[in-house]
């Protein structure tokens, strides 16, 4: 009797020692959420995480990826239920970027890093949270190319004032008005063509939410309205321009010496092909590849407790200019042409 219960006193001390001793450290959990599955960019984004994450190991990494489904409400509880999980870090792709400083409160009262990307949040709601991050692109770099990309287009082909009356005749498919890209791309490609000198008339405007079918819609509802008369359209991203694109070809144009010019912006491989078949004037490379690497970078980072590091590019300020304490991964535009489309290519 005297021995077993030495024997168990041994084994007491033992799991004491053992509960005393180093404890086992906490294996990283990324919650990650894409405001729409469905969206032709984001998923390439998504790709490109999602391949990383695996490459590192379920060993070395817990995380998930999960589909706003384009409702606010609903990636709302997905990130709930990422904190409940005991998330390390939260890498959000919003789906109402102003839906963001409720966000930012939770995070923070858990004292879990985020990595906003793609869909930027007001810079004056991320500055209050030291442990906010964010992965993107400047969006007025990308409506200045736009509007660049035309403007040479229009100086060298003077048959592309159809009406002869000195002025840009031009319809405009905007995405999410709440989106901050669509804004600037809005603004900044027109800027770009009068900044050249050319004088524009726009005849409408009106957002296809990014949607390829929307934007056709669109598309023909203005061909019906104002026919000729169109002589430019710009497009947000390259989706919707491939929706105008459909609607062109369905009212004859890119045959026959029927032509009209279309930009988007993303460089998607839909609108590469476009761009090979002369249906697509010009886009705007949205490095999706980079932008999944950076945001994947410093997620894995910060949910390992370690300083944000990424391999794409340097933290800098808001305005993009380097700084040491910096909150912002900026993935140059890059202009894509019939000139250098090939390059881009997989």
């Amino acid at each position: 009797m005297k021995r077993i219960v030495i024997l168990l006193s041994a084994l007491a001390a033992a799991a004491l020692i053992a509960s005393c001793g180093p404890a086992k450290p906490k294996v990283p959990n990324i919650g990650i959420t894409i405001y729409k599955f469905d969206d032709n960019f984001m998923s390439i984004v998504r790709d490109k995480i999602d391949t990383l994450a695996k490459a590192v190991g379920p060993d070395k990494l817990i995380y998930s990826i999960q589909d706003g489904q384009g409702d606010q409400s609903k990636q709302n509880d997905l990130i709930d239920q990422f904190l409940t999980k005991g998330a390390t870090c939260l890498a959000l792709n919003m789906v109402e970027p102003a839906s963001a400083p409720v966000v930012i409160q939770k995070a923070e009262a858990k004292k879990v890093p985020i990595v906003f990307f793609n869909r930027e949040p007001d810079a004056t709601e991320m500055a209050k949270y030291d442990k906010a991050y964010y992965v993107g692109a400047k969006a007025q770099q990308s409506g200045t190319y736009e509007g660049e990309i035309v403007a040479d287009y229009w100086k060298a082909n003077p048959k592309a004032d159809k009406n002869h009356d000195g002025k840009m005749q031009y319809v405009m498919l905007l995405g999410d008005p709440a989106n901050t890209d669509a804004k600037y791309r809005t603004e900044y490609s027109i800027k770009a063509v009068e900044a050249a000198g050319i004088t524009v008339d726009k005849l409408a405007e009106d957002t296809a939410m990014w949607q390829t079918g929307d934007a056709q819609n669109k598309m023909q509802a203005w061909l019906a309205k104002f026919g000729n008369k169109i002589e430019v359209v710009f497009a947000n991203n390259d989706a919707m321009a491939i929706g105008a694109i459909n609607a062109l070809k369905a009212a004859g144009y890119f045959k026959g010496g029927k032509y009209m010019p279309v930009v988007g912006v993303d460089a998607i491989p839909e609108a590469l092909d476009a761009l090979q078949q002369g249906t697509l004037l010009g886009t705007v490379l949205n490095d999706a590849d980079k932008q999944g690497q950076a945001t994947f970078d410093l997620a894995y980072s910060l949910a390992q407790g370690q300083p944000a590091t990424t391999s794409v590019g340097p933290l800098c300020d808001a305005d993009g200019n380097p700084a040491q304490n910096g909150h912002y991964i900026w993935v140059p535009y890059v202009k894509v042409t019939k000139d250098n489309y090939q390059q881009f290519k997989k």
